[in-house]
């Protein structure tokens, strides 16, 4: 009896971990649902190399939100973004986005750069001051072939 016992809460610990390292893996992997609290925005670059649903939206190099999702705009070939910033976090309707870097190993995030208009932008609202990814390699191909463009 002793045995079968063990064996059994053995099991129930193994299966118990495994559910909490799939919750573990869908929250950080963005796969669950984790935009309760948030409202989203919308906002069109030229170029969001780098950037992916679930990619980090800061504010002064602390996260508010995250990007939900990433289209092509067959109109204007530019690429139409959704994220979500979490409630409380109120951007005014004149502020800026832009894709930057972590560095030349580091991968990209969202940076929001708060303007400085009394009208805060409403849910579903869009920013129209953008700047897209700026490509590393082309950066460094233009710098070895001498190019002034």
């Amino acid at each position: 009896m002793g045995e079968n016992t063990t064996e059994v809460l053995t099991g129930a610990a193994v299966l118990a971990a495994g559910i909490g390292f799939a919750l573990y893996l869908g929250t950080t992997t963005g796969v669950t649902d984790r935009t309760s609290g948030t409202y989203e925005l919308r906002a069109s670059f030229r170029s969001i190399e780098g950037v992916s649903v679930g990619t980090d939206v800061r504010l002064a190099g602390v996260k508010v939100g995250s990007v939900t999702d990433v289209a092509l705009n067959p109109e204007t070939y530019r690429a139409d973004m959704r994220f979500a910033v979490k409630d409380g976090i109120l951007l005014s309707d004149d502020s800026t986005i832009s894709i930057s870097s972590e560095g030349l190993l580091g991968g990209n995030f969202v940076e929001l750069i708060p303007g400085g208009s009394p009208f805060d932008l409403e849910p579903n609202g869009e920013i129209e001051d953008t700047q897209g990814a700026v490509s590393l390699i082309s950066l460094l191909l233009k710098f070895v072939s001498g190019s002034k463009e």
